[in-house]
C-alpha cells in the first residue's frame, strides 16, 4: 500500500511553519511584556527596603522566640496593608504629578503642615535610628569591630550609596535591589537550616492570636515595623521618575505598571518577614530561648544551626542596615522640602538623622530594645501620613479619574481605625502595667 503524503494547497501553510510562526509571535509577546515591565520595575523595590530593615529583624526575632509562629498573621495582615498604601501613594503621585508632601503643602493650611512636618521628621529620625543600628550591628557581629568604629564605617558606606544618586534614580534602585537579593538569599538559606515546621507556620498564618500584653507590644512593633510611614511620603516622588507622559492613558498604563512592581516587591518583602520570624522561632523557641538581644541571636544561632547562619544572619543585618539608611535619606529630602519648602543638604540631613543611633551606641542602650521601641514609635505616626493621603485621593479636583471610589475609600479608614485601635491598646495595656 503505497501512502499518500498531504501536500498544502496553494497559500496554505503546512503545519509545522504555522507552529513555528504563533510561538514565535507569542515568545515575542512575552519577552515584550517582561521587556516593558522592566523598564518600570525599581521604585517599589526601593520602597520595600523599609519593610526587611534592621527594625524588623528585632520584632520578628522577638516574635519568634516568645511566641513561636503565633504572630506570623500580623505579617501578613501588616504586608496587605502595606501594598494597598503604597498602592494608593504612587496613584497619587502619578495622578497629580506631586509627591505627597508637596500635596499636603497645596492642600492643608501653613500651620498644619508645619505640623505634619515635625511628626514626618520623627518618625525619619525613629526610622534612621533603626536602619542605623543595624548596619553599625551587622559589621560589628560579623567582624568584631567595636560598635563606634562600626557606626563610622555604616554612615561612610551609607553616604556613598546616596552619593550615587548624582549618576540618576535607575543606579539607586539596582543598587538597593542588589542588597535586597542578598538579603533574601541570606535568609532563605537561614530558613533552610532552620528546618521549621511550615504547616505550623501557615495555620497561624491564618488564624490571629494575642497571646498576652508584650505580644500586643511585639506585634504593633511588627505593624510599626512593617508599615512604614516615610516610603509611603517617598513613594509618591519615586514615581515622577517615570512620570513624563501628562495623557491620561499615559498614567493609567504607568499606574498598572507600578501596581505590578509593589505586587513583586512587597511579596518579596512578605516572604523575607515571614522568613524571619519562622527562622527564629524554629531555632530560639524550640530550644526554649527567649532572645531578647540582636548579639544573643547571632551568638546562638552558630551552636544551634551552624556557622553558615549565623554568617548569614550578619551579611543581611548589614545589607539591610545600609540599603535602609539610603532610603531614608532619601525619604527625609522628600519631607523637609515638600511640606515647608525647607531646602536642607542631604549630608546634614543625614548627620542630624543618625545622632540618635551614635547616642545609643556610647551610652551602651540595649539596640534590640531601642528597635522594638522606634518600631512602635512609627506606628503611632503612620495616622499622620495616611490619613492626609486618605484626604487628598478622595478628591476628584485633585485626582480627575485617578479619584478613589467609594470602596477604596472604605478600606483606606478601616485601616486607618485598625492601626489607631492597635496603638489605642498598647497605651492602655503600658499604662495598667500588662506590657
Amino acid at each position: 500500500m503505497i501512502e499518500k503524503s498531504f501536500v498544502p494547497a496553494a497559500g496554505f501553510p503546512s503545519e509545522q511553519p504555522m507552529i513555528g510562526i504563533v510561538s514565535q509571535n507569542s515568545n515575542r509577546g512575552i519577552f515584550s511584556k517582561i521587556k516593558t515591565l522592566s523598564k518600570f520595575l525599581g521604585p517599589a523595590f526601593i520602597v520595600s527596603v523599609a519593610y526587611i530593615d534592621p527594625g524588623n529583624f528585632a520584632t520578628n526575632i522577638s516574635g519568634g522566640s516568645k511566641f513561636n509562629y503565633t504572630l506570623i498573621w500580623v505579617i501578613l495582615w501588616s504586608n496587605l496593608m502595606a501594598i494597598f498604601l503604597q498602592s494608593m501613594s504612587a496613584k497619587l503621585g502619578i495622578a497629580t504629578g506631586y509627591n505627597l508632601p508637596q500635596m499636603c503643602g497645596k492642600v492643608f493650611s501653613r500651620k498644619a503642615n508645619w505640623c505634619f512636618w515635625v511628626v514626618a521628621e520623627l518618625a525619619a529620625m525613629a526610622t534612621d535610628l533603626a536602619e542605623f543600628l543595624g548596619g553599625t550591628l551587622g559589621f560589628y557581629l560579623l567582624f568584631n569591630i567595636p560598635m563606634v568604629y562600626a557606626g563610622l564605617i555604616t554612615a561612610i558606606l551609607t553616604f556613598l550609596i546616596v552619593y550615587m544618586s548624582k549618576y540618576g534614580q535607575r543606579v539607586i534602585e539596582v543598587i538597593i535591589s542588589v542588597l535586597v537579593g542578598v538579603i533574601c538569599i541570606s535568609y532563605m538559606m537561614e530558613l533552610f537550616l532552620s528546618k521549621p515546621d511550615i504547616a505550623s507556620a501557615g495555620i497561624h498564618a491564618l488564624i490571629p492570636s494575642l497571646p498576652n500584653g508584650e505580644a500586643v507590644l511585639i506585634a504593633v512593633g511588627m505593624l510599626g515595623a512593617t508599615v512604614m510611614p516615610h516610603v509611603i511620603y517617598l513613594h509618591s516622588q519615586l514615581v515622577q521618575h517615570r512620570n513624563n507622559n501628562p495623557t491620561e492613558e499615559e498614567k493609567k498604563k504607568h499606574l498598572k505598571m507600578e501596581r505590578l512592581d509593589i505586587t513583586i516587591a512587597m511579596n518579596i518583602a512578605f516572604i523575607v518577614n515571614a522568613a524571619m520570624l519562622i527562622v527564629s522561632a524554629a531555632v530560639f523557641f524550640r530550644n526554649g530561648m527567649a532572645v531578647n538581644t540582636i548579639e544573643q541571636a547571632h551568638q546562638s544561632l552558630a551552636p544551634l544551626v551552624g556557622e553558615a547562619s549565623s554568617a548569614a544572619f550578619g551579611v543581611a543585618l548589614i545589607a539591610s542596615g545600609l540599603s535602609s539608611s539610603a532610603v531614608g535619606t532619601m525619604a527625609g529630602q522628600t519631607i523637609m522640602q515638600g511640606f515647608v519648602g525647607l531646602n536642607i543638604n542631604d549630608n546634614v540631613t543625614r548627620l542630624v538623622t543618625m545622632l540618635p543611633g551614635m547616642m545609643i551606641i556610647i551610652l551602651g542602650v540595649n539596640p534590640m530594645k531601642a528597635l522594638v521601641l522606634s518600631q512602635v514609635t512609627l506606628s503611632f505616626v503612620l495616622p499622620v501620613a495616611i490619613i492626609p493621603m486618605l484626604l487628598i485621593t478622595a478628591r476628584k479636583d485633585l485626582m480627575g479619574s485617578f479619584v478613589n471610589k467609594p470602596a477604596t475609600n472604605v478600606a483606606g479608614w478601616l485601616i486607618t481605625s485598625v492601626i489607631i485601635a492597635a496603638n489605642a491598646i498598647l497605651l492602655c495595656l503600658t499604662f495598667t502595667g500588662q506590657v
